[in-house]
Order: structure tokens, then C-alpha cells, then sequence
């Protein structure tokens, strides 16, 4: 149908209006991904919208500026150090004596802590910015203050430059070797990689892959007691690193702890992603990868029923499975019993990381995996140590290439630089129904592998673990959970951090902790923590008390495979490697 002339210019307005708007986003997503541009000019134009405000500001910097200087001249004619801006306690960028008694040193400390204070103070009181818009600029202006602390530049960190002199210049140099063997592998060394090779001082516990499918390999582990119980235990690892965080050196193996004391344990080793599992999605990882392993034990391990546990993001998974098969079919659960590691469902306040999540950085984060088919691991390598910037970066950034120092050999850390790829569709879909929408706790809001998600109808009891000071999945966003299962649960929280929180062995030496009770439904986290006993040592004693009369009567271990599932070949297997 032809268009009159009226309806011809308007359409053409339409399709360049169209045009404009895919270009500003464009250009965009060239030079300002975040939006931080539009932020900080608006954060100026609140201030200079309201002037008294303003000069009552510039009142307090001119205060703080003025006491700055007289204390700095008062140190140089012999007065005693009194630190006007002290360092927070757990900085230790100037720990060392020096920024405390050389009064140039200290005045540099203290003048780099005014200022970075105090701009951070006018950003977070602009009165035109919402509480989104703060704790994102913030954010990014944190990561620019961080980078111009003195102690990173040679010239202004006098630590690096004592030891320049009394090394005669070698830590200089084994510095720029090690700035050139890092800037060779893409990324900034954590730990002494050379010591550490899985199957050989890591990932050592025996047993045999008896499945390998395009998303997972499963590990049987050989049985070393004389008796196991007769309920499976099937570990559900996070793929956005490798299995073995579960499986570390001997002492510090979860799964060899768990042999040793008389379980028969199955694991998932999933499959590195490369551009042509682009299409892969997450309703593949519940048919292909946590329903598989489960009919794998149930199968190999000759027992109708498992239990299940999941970590992180494998928690996650675990979740989305276990409210999946409960709509499936309520009455043949696979699952008796399941164990949550740090693990979120609701996403509505998932920690530091939020700043990454919203459509602007999500798009940026498409724009990436259009491209590549996958989201490197080093690229989410970097946006997680980002939000530790100065214990994660700048911290070895000045002990790397300022000393000269080698990092420190440290298994875990070894693990965590064995990145893992994710699968565009997957990650794509994890991070807007998850993190952006937090569509997970909202019933029957996602549909996943042809079921209906609730996590209210999940049945099973649940024995949660979260850690005390987790930044990737804070412990009382990991308590929500609970109020929306009708089944009994038992929460424990873990002293440390996301890795040390759980690989938390129980040793004489150990200066950890944990807490534990069972859990009402709609107990509030303040008031279940007010009501429990802090007891010293490893949570893993305890969980594995919980387990025993959960997983049945001892039995003889059975084979480690069967006609249906063989042997393809020794643990740790072949995905661990990609």
C-alpha cells in the first residue's frame, strides 16, 4: 500500500528518531559504558543548584585544609605525630613506621586521605543523586582514588624506595620482570604459580570419570573405609571456576574428608565453554548437568535417593533443580536432602558487585560475549577483584613491581586464577533474570527446562553454610531463602570469606569459627545470630554429624561404575585441563 506524502515524512521521522537513539547508545558504549558522565554532571548541578550547601562544604575542605597545614608545619619543628585523617584500621597501604615518622611522609599520607575523603563526601551528599546513581559513581570514583595512592608510583612510596637502596637496585629489576612476565599472561600475579599442577599436588583424591557429557564430567570417588553409608552425596561445584576449589591439596580437601569418613561421593567437572557453546542455556546446566549426575549416583550408587549439595553459583543451580523437580514430580524427588554453600536466590541486594547490574553494564557485558561467544574468565577475574580494589590489585601491583617480591605459593589462589569461560546464552540470562530482575524468588515468574519455578515448594530439609564476610554472596541476603521453605533447615555461618569461609578444614591450628541453629520460618538473621553460641573450629564436623543419619545405613561400597556409566578414565579427568 502506498503511503500518503503526511504518512511518508512521518515514518521517515520515526526511523531516523530510531537511528539517533541507536547511535547515542552507541557512542555510549564507546566512551561512557556506566553512564558516569550524566551521573557527575548532574551531581554538579545539584551543588550549584543549592549555594548554601556549597559554601558550607567549601567552608569544611578550607577547615580541613587549614588543620592540615598547621599540623604538617608542627611536625617539622619537632611536634609529636598526632594523625588528623588516620588511615582506616584494616588499610595497610602506610602501615609501615615511615608514614607515621617522617613528617614529609606523613604529610603526604594524610594530605592523599583528606582529599580522597572529602571527595568522596561531596559525591555521596549531592542532593540531585538517588541511591542507585551514589553507590555507582562511587564506586567507579573509588577505583580512580584507589589507583593515585602515593604508595603505587616509585617516586612517592619511600618503602620501595628503601628497598631499592638497600637491594643496590635488584628489586627494581626483578620488578620490571615481573611487570613483563605479567604483562606476557594478561594479568596481575595473586600467587607463585610454578609450584602447583592438578592431579599432582592438587585435586589428588582417587577415583574414576564415569560419565562425560558436552556440559560436565562426573568423578567417582574410590571409597576408603570399609563401609560408606548408602546415600550418595553428589557435589554440584560453581562453574566460573574449576571443580577442584573442593577438592584442594590433602588436608584441605572437602571430598577427602568427606571419603574418609565413610560417604560415597560423586562430583561435577564441568566443561570449559568455548565460542561454539554460545547457545548453551541454563535449562541445559539443570537437564544436562545437575539432573545427570543425580541420575548417575542414583544409578552407579545403587540408591534410590542422593544428597545433594551445591556451591555458589552451583547452589544456585541446585536450587532452580530442586524447585524444578518438585513441580515435575513431587512424589519422586531424587533428592532426600540438600546443603547450600554460599549460595544466592534472592538478588535483591547480592553485595558490592550490584554495580555492575543494571542495563548499561549489562550491555556492555553483551556487547562482549556477541562478539566472542563466551565471557572470559579474566574479564569477570578483573570486575571481582575490582570490588577489593586495594587488597586485590594495588596491593601487588606495589609488592610485585615496586619491591620486587615474588608472590606467595597459595593453593587457593592458584584455583582462582584457573578461570573458566561462561557460555554467552547462559550468563546472558543469569545475569538479567537473576541479578537485574530477581525473578528466582518470584513464584512461577520463570519457566525453566518446561517447569514452572518456586522455590516454596521445595520440600527436602536444607543445611545452609553462608560466611561472615562474603562479598560475593552476603550471608543474610543467603538467609532469605529460608523463610520461603516449608521444610525444616539448619543454617550455619562461617567465619571469613567466600573460598576460606567453606575450605575450612578441621585442624588443631584453625582460628575459625561458626555459628549454628535451626531456623524458624520467617526468623530475621540479626534476631537467629543474637540467638546462637559461637563455636570454635571447622563447621565440617558438624554438617557431617547432620549428614550420618540422614544418609542411611553403612554398607559395602559398591563399584565405582557400572555397565550404564563405565570407567572413561582416572579422576581429575580431562575437562579440569581445558
Amino acid at each position: 500500500m502506498t503511503l500518503s506524502p503526511a504518512a511518508a515524512h512521518a515514518r521517515f521521522l520515526e526511523e531516523q528518531e530510531v537511528r539517533y537513539a541507536n547511535l547515542k547508545h552507541q557512542l555510549r558504549q564507546a566512551f561512557d559504558p556506566w553512564g558516569l558522565c550524566a551521573i557527575h554532571t548532574k551531581a554538579a548541578a545539584s551543588w550549584l543548584s543549592n549555594p548554601v550547601e556549597l559554601a558550607a562544604a567549601m567552608t569544611r575542605y578550607s577547615h580541613d585544609l587549614f588543620t592540615l597545614q598547621t599540623q604538617a608545619a608542627s611536625r617539622f619543628m619537632g611536634a609529636p605525630d598526632t594523625d588528623i585523617f588516620p588511615p582506616n584500621p584494616e588499610d595497610q597501604r602506610f602501615a609501615d613506621p615511615v608514614w607515621r615518622d617522617e613528617p614529609a611522609w606523613d604529610y603526604l599520607k594524610e594530605a592523599y586521605l583528606m582529599q580522597t575523603r572529602w571527595i568522596q563526601d561531596m559525591l555521596y551528599q549531592s542532593p540531585g543523586l538517588s541511591d542507585a546513581e551514589r553507590r555507582k559513581s562511587a564506586f567507579w570514583l573509588r577505583q580512580s582514588l584507589n589507583a593515585f595512592a602515593p604508595t603505587n608510583f616509585l617516586a612517592t612510596n619511600p618503602v620501595a624506595q628503601r628497598r631499592a637502596l638497600e637491594t643496590r637496585g635488584e628489586s627494581l629489576v626483578k620488578g620490571l620482570q615481573n611487570l613483563a612476565c605479567d604483562l606476557a599472561g594478561g594479568d596481575i600475579s595473586m600467587t607463585d604459580r610454578s609450584p602447583f599442577k592438578v592431579g599432582e599436588n592438587l585435586a589428588l583424591t582417587p577415583g574414576v570419570v564415569v560419565y562425560r557429557g558436552r556440559l560436565l564430567e562426573v568423578i567417582h570417588y574410590a571409597a576408603t573405609t570399609e563401609t560408606v553409608h548408602a546415600v550418595p552425596l553428589v557435589l554440584m561445584t560453581p562453574w566460573i571456576n574449576k571443580y577442584y576449589i573442593l577438592d584442594l591439596a590433602p588436608g584441605k580437601s572437602l571430598v577427602e574428608y568427606l571419603v574418609g569418613q565413610g560417604f560415597n561421593v560423586f562430583i561435577t567437572s564441568w566443561k570449559n565453554p568455548d565460542e561454539s557453546m554460545a547457545d548453551i542455556t541454563f535449562d541445559d546446566y539443570i537437564v544436562e548437568g545437575a539432573a545427570k549426575i543425580i541420575e548417575v549416583a542414583q544409578s552407579v550408587g545403587k540408591s534410590e535417593k542422593v544428597h545433594a549439595l551445591g556451591y555458589c553459583i552451583g547452589g544456585t543451580l541446585l536450587a532452580l533443580y530442586m524447585a524444578w523437580a518438585n513441580r515435575k514430580d513431587p512424589a519422586n524427588v531424587p533428592v532426600a536432602h540438600w546443603t547450600l554453600l554460599t549460595t544466592l536466590t534472592d538478588f535483591s541486594a547480592p553485595g558490592d558487585i550490584e554495580v555492575f547490574i543494571d542495563e548499561d553494564g549489562l550491555d556492555v557485558i553483551d556487547g562482549i560475549m556477541d562478539k566472542q561467544g563466551f565471557l572470559d574468565g579474566k574479564e569477570m577475574s578483573s570486575s571481582f577483584r575490582m570490588l577489593r580494589p586495594n587488597s586485590l590489585i594495588w596491593n601487588y601491583v606495589v609488592s610485585n613491581y615496586l619491591l620486587g617480591e615474588t608472590p606467595r605459593a597459595m593453593d587457593v589462589l592458584y584455583w582462582n586464577t584457573d578461570m573458566t569461560r561462561m557460555p554467552a546464552a547462559m550468563h546472558r540470562f543469569y545475569l538479567r533474570e537473576f541479578y537485574l530482575h530477581n525473578r528466582v524468588i518470584e513464584p512461577d515468574s520463570l519457566c525453566m527446562a518446561g517447569q514452572p519455578i518456586d522455590l516454596g515448594q521445595i520440600q527436602q530439609p536444607l543445611f545452609m553454610v553462608a560466611a561472615e564476610e562474603d562479598h560475593i554472596a552476603p550471608w543474610k541476603t543467603t538467609f532469605t531463602l529460608l523463610k520461603r521453605l516449608p521444610a525444616k533447615s539448619r543454617f550455619t555461618l562461617s567465619t571469613s570469606g567466600h573460598i576460606i569461609g567453606i575450605v575450612n578444614p578441621p585442624v588443631a591450628s584453625s582460628k575459625r569459627s561458626y555459628w549454628q541453629g535451626e531456623v524458624s520460618r520467617g526468623t530475621k538473621p540479626e534476631d537467629w545470630l543474637a540467638e546462637q553460641a559461637k563455636q570454635p573450629g571447622s563447621w565440617w564436623p558438624s554438617w557431617v554429624d547432620w549428614l550420618r543419619p540422614q544418609c542411611g545405613a553403612q554398607i559395602k561400597p559398591p563399584p565405582l561404575s557400572n555397565r550404564e556409566y563405565k570407567k572413561l578414565g582416572e579422576a581429575p579427568g580431562s575437562y579440569v585441563f581445558e
